[in-house]
């Protein structure tokens, strides 16, 4: 009976979200809709303040009760998350700081400018002002910004017992109790441990005998990229993070690592297509913040694009001689810069998930070399043969077709290979500069290879057709 009222119930919150989904709120009618707000989960009123317009969003939100509108307010976008803290009085400003957990807080805070930084942390608690200052007080994007201070930490000497019985006490303070830390009587990590070898072992069984001194940890000023690819080696649901001497510090959450691996994927991504890293949703963002965004690389990579006109003007006079070469350009240098930015892709996706790293230089330059050659070598036998096919039936490419056919095959090799070449090189030598390898995008490889493909090209050509075309 309890599960027909329970089906009952989900299907009423959910045709209540559809219809306020539906509906424009405003002043007039806010205070009827509002009885049927509190009955939706956080999820819920978290996508229909997103579909909203801001005011909208807002009037929804100031109508929630005290505790679900902080439950809502920690999964709301960071950019409303600021709109809304604008728009609160300072009261209920004060109770969501306070209640969200630190490290939100200070994702939350570290995108402020410093000014409102200050103003928000006297709404803090002391205890919650001291916590925050010391998490933004760690490198930017480092593991101490993402740390959590909640966690349970208990001694070698207690028993299964003691462990459970302070579970019990402190776990609703704690961030996750999936894993129970044990420190020595200075605040050293010394070992971790799963709830469930204490849940199973018998109760007067001691911590130190389930203990084998093995675990993972982070350091406080590892940046996140680094935590990133811990966590998926070692697969963990959370990991502690030690100072220089070892003092446990704070753990680290499985989540919080998703927010930052998604955000750091987003950005990379978008560095890869040539624009500069979106602060906000494509949709969201004002227009000219995104041309700003879009135009920087579009003028770099057009200045760099002048070069291909000044290497082609060099060769000015074997075009004038052999103008059937001209008509092999687009396709050789489509293919180099193809062949370049399969290659940068893979390789900058590789080290973002720590398949490769600096010290693979050699065995990718060797790898990428080889296939540079057996894919040219491909793509120049099918313009051999596209060549010498179509010869068969038109003199388009003059009396010298298969000198010109061998041309474009060597060129083609010769052009994929030098595209796979920088395109798998460049990320690293970024990535020794201390840039970010996603800045060597595909345009920008492209680009490159566009320049010294053309050299590539025509310097075949004046050894294989010197002393007939040219």
């Amino acid at each position: 009976m309890s599960f027909l009222n329970d089906s009952k119930k989900k299907d009423r919150m959910s045709q209540n979200h559809q219809h306020l989904s539906k509906q424009t709120i405003d002043t007039e009618n806010i205070k009827e809709f509002a009885k049927h707000l509190n009955d939706l989960t956080s999820f819920e009123l978290v996508d229909l303040i997103t579909a909203k317009p801001i005011e909208e969003g807002f009037l929804i939100f100031n109508s929630l009760s005290d505790p679900i509108a902080q439950q809502t307010f920690e999964y709301l976008p960071l950019k409303i998350q600021q709109e809304f803290l604008n728009l609160l009085p300072s009261q209920q400003v004060a109770k969501l700081l306070n209640a969200l957990a630190p490290d939100d807080r200070t994702t939350l805070l570290e995108t402020l400018p410093n000014t409102v930084v200050n103003q928000l942390l006297k709404y803090l608690s002391p205890e919650e002002r001291a916590l925050s200052i010391k998490l933004l007080g760690y490198p930017e994007n480092s593991v101490g910004r993402l740390m959590t201070p909640d966690y349970i930490s208990i001694k070698l000497d207690w028993t299964a017992k003691q462990v459970l019985d302070y579970i019990r006490e402190k776990g609703k303070d704690s961030e996750t109790i999936n894993v129970i830390y044990a420190v020595d009587d200075n605040g050293v990590l010394i070992d971790d441990f799963k709830i469930r070898q204490f849940l199973l072992a018998p109760l007067d069984t001691k911590a130190s005998e389930l203990s084998d001194k093995k675990f993972i940890s982070l350091s406080v000023n590892d940046d996140e990229e680094k935590a990133i690819n811990v966590f998926r080696k070692y697969n963990r649901v959370a990991l502690p993070v030690t100072d220089a001497k070892g003092l446990l510090l704070g753990i680290v959450t499985f989540d919080d690592i998703m927010a930052v691996s998604v955000q750091e994927d987003t950005e990379d991504m978008q560095k890869i297509g040539g624009v500069e890293a979106l602060n906000a949703p494509y949709m969201k963002i004002p227009f000219f913040e995104l041309m700003h965004k879009r135009v920087g690389w579009l003028v770099v990579l057009f200045l760099g694009e002048m070069l291909t006109a000044s290497a082609m003007a060099f060769y000015e006079q074997e075009i004038a001689k052999a103008v059937v070469l001209a008509l092999f350009i687009p396709l050789i240098i489509s293919s180099g810069g193809n062949a370049g930015s399969q290659a940068s892709t893979l390789i900058i996706r590789a080290m973002a998930l720590g398949e490769v790293g600096l010290k693979d230089w050699w065995r990718i330059m060797r790898r990428e070399v080889y296939a540079g050659l057996f894919l040219g070598f491909i793509l120049g036998l099918i313009g051999f043969f596209r060549i010498t096919f179509w010869s068969w039936f038109s003199n388009i490419y003059g009396d010298h077709w298969l000198l010109v056919a061998y041309t474009i095959m060597l060129a083609l090799v010769g052009v994929v290979l030098w595209g796979t070449f920088i395109g798998s090189m460049l990320p690293l030598a970024l990535k020794r500069c201390g840039f970010d390898p996603a800045v060597s995008s595909a345009p920008f490889v492209a680009t490159i290879v566009d320049v010294v493909g053309l050299i590539i090209y025509f310097t075949i050509a004046m050894v294989v057709l010197g002393g007939t075309l040219l």
